[in-house]
């Protein structure tokens, strides 16, 4: 147990470290030292942190680092039955009511809301010792931590700041969102998903009550979410990029900062996202849902950003899956591929093309110039010959130019994604040969789903010009309407991506997927897809040659 002087040590570190002012030297490294304890686990001289528990195995490093349970808003949440107590400063600190506590503390599930705050001691017997401030023992999910004086006044330091009362695009009357829409963008899907976006934020804001104070509670009261609920406007900023890639970037740091916004919601991109993407993950800004046909490779790996696919790297591992297992025949020894230069299908064509390959297979590509007379299309498709299976990353006008009949003894896929799901134009001849990744629910399985949010359009009269991206538009709103009445006024961005992860999964009505789910580590709320070919030569009835699956 330390002495008297040792914890005195580690409060004035602590308290140091806050009142330095901001830049001043030695104020950033605590903070840099607190959040590598707090989020990978690693002490300020690189060592691992280790947490223990009587009777379990020592963990070291990210195994032990507080987000694991704490999450990194450090709002906790559930682990299994258990509840984790939300462990940033707002919270830990807190006075009682009656001592001229925060009456006004947003509710949060595990709060504690009539235990005795908590000091520096007293935090710090709490890390190294699992004794609450009343004296009692913590949970046994709770590891103790030998950290060092310097380390636990830096982890204090960090807790202290993690949740800031004050968050940018957040006032009491209005929420402020963004939606980004990139120049390579479909001007047709971008005139129907800002119709339903427009529309969205004014039946939201028609139905609003009028803006109140939030209600005082005290004791048990905490305990009501209802106390803590704010009637806010949304207003929505349409981010319209322009120019090359390499400077969205800086043009959405303008906006930014001219434009604070609490998230980043739907959007619409074209070939590339990974520019928008990157800047999310730099401000620390919720990007959720957007519009695009192939997000940046390793965003799991990120915080963020979530989509509700993969997309066309989903489409390129539903084929591959279907090629390597060689259904209808052996598998191939050589595939051509035929994609347009500037357009989606590449990301497709690059991670079927490292699958195959990886399994010894032959992969050659036709890249067709952006602009390239559709005969281009017909003329590669030709040249297909020479190979067991070709793979079309085309769109409809693309897939329409397709010769009259499809290379003999070839196996031919198409992403359905660019080539226009049920109404895509494939040629008589091609249609009961020509299998399609599917990365959505069949027609008829999504039918009750998707006609929810088709009702809603029509009833208000925006024209169906581009289905799939606008019902997906429609969901990922309600998806952040209902998210934003969990959170109980807690405007912290963190929280918001950790409340819609714990919340999707119970979500009902889920548009063209059957499930969508998202945890740590998951940035893709639909996992799976088919592979299908369209049965009949005058309709679109699908016929399912690989039922669903999650590569």
């Amino acid at each position: 147990m330390l002495g008297p002087l040792q914890h005195l040590l580690a409060a004035s570190l602590t308290l140091a470290a806050l009142a330095a002012p901001t830049g001043a030297p030695g104020t950033q490294a605590v903070a840099d030292a607190g959040k590598a304890i707090y989020l990978r686990g690693v002490t300020g001289s690189g060592a691992p942190v280790e947490a223990r528990r009587d009777g379990a195995e020592t963990e070291t490093g990210a195994a032990a680092a507080c987000v694991n349970c704490h999450r990194r808003s450090g709002f906790g949440g559930r682990e299994g039955r258990a509840v984790v107590p939300p462990i940033t400063g707002r919270y830990l600190y807190r006075p009682l009511p009656k001592d001229g506590g925060d009456r006004e503390l947003p509710y949060v599930e595990g709060m504690r809301g009539e235990r005795e705050p908590y000091t520096d001691e007293l935090l710090a017997r709490a890390i190294r010792e699992g004794v609450d401030s009343q004296g009692r023992s913590l949970s046994y999910l709770m590891p103790t931590y030998a950290l060092g004086d310097a380390d636990m006044a830096s982890l204090i330091a960090y807790l202290k700041a993690l949740d800031r009362p004050r968050v940018p695009g957040v006032t009491e009357t209005m929420l402020h969102l963004a939606t980004v829409i990139t120049p390579d963008a479909d001007p047709v899907k971008r005139a129907g998903m800002l119709d339903v976006m427009r529309q969205f934020v004014s039946d939201r804001n028609n139905r609003q009550m009028v803006p109140a104070p939030r209600m005082q509670a005290s004791g048990r009261a905490l305990l009501s979410r209802s106390m803590f609920m704010v009637h806010r406007g949304w207003q929505l900023h349409v981010w319209e990029l322009t120019g090359a890639e390499s400077t969205w970037q800086r043009q959405l740091e303008r906006r930014l900062a001219a434009e604070p916004v609490f998230a980043v919601i739907s959007g619409l991109g074209g070939k590339s996202w990974a520019p928008v993407h990157a800047f999310c993950e730099r401000a620390a800004l919720p990007c959720l849902f957007p519009n695009v046909e192939a997000p940046p490779e390793g965003a799991d790996q990120d915080f963020y950003s979530i989509y509700f696919s993969r997309g066309v790297r989903l489409e390129a591992d539903l084929i591959g899956k279907h090629l390597l297992d060689a259904a209808g025949g052996s598998p191939p020894s050589r595939v051509l591929q035929i994609y347009r230069a500037t357009d989606s299908g590449e990301a497709g064509a690059s991670k079927l093309a490292a699958l195959l390959r990886a399994r010894g297979v032959a992969v050659s590509s036709r890249v067709l110039p952006a602009h390239a007379p559709a005969s281009a299309v017909t003329k590669a498709a030709r040249g297909a010959a020479s190979a067991d299976a070709v793979v079309l990353w085309l769109r409809g006008p693309d897939v329409a130019a397709l010769p009259r009949t499809p290379p003999e003894g070839v196996r031919v896929y198409l992403s359905r994604l660019m080539a226009g799901l049920e109404r895509a134009p494939v040629p008589k001849a091609w249609k009961d040969r020509a299998r399609m990744a599917y990365p959505f629910d069949l027609p008829e399985r999504r039918r009750v789903r998707v006609d929810y949010a088709l009702g809603w359009l029509v009833g208000r009269h925006i024209p169906i010009v581009a289905e799939q991206v606008q019902i997906d538009t429609y969901l990922a709103l309600g998806l952040l309407s209902e998210t934003l009445k969990s959170m109980s006024d807690n405007f912290v961005r963190d929280f918001l991506l950790e409340r819609m992860e714990s919340d999707l999964e119970h979500r009902i009505i889920t548009g063209f997927y059957p499930r969508l789910t998202l945890a740590n580590h998951q940035r893709f709320a639909s996992k799976g897809g088919y592979v299908v070919h369209l049965g009949e030569a005058k309709g679109a009835r699908l016929v399912v040659d690989q039922d669903w699956l999650t590569p």
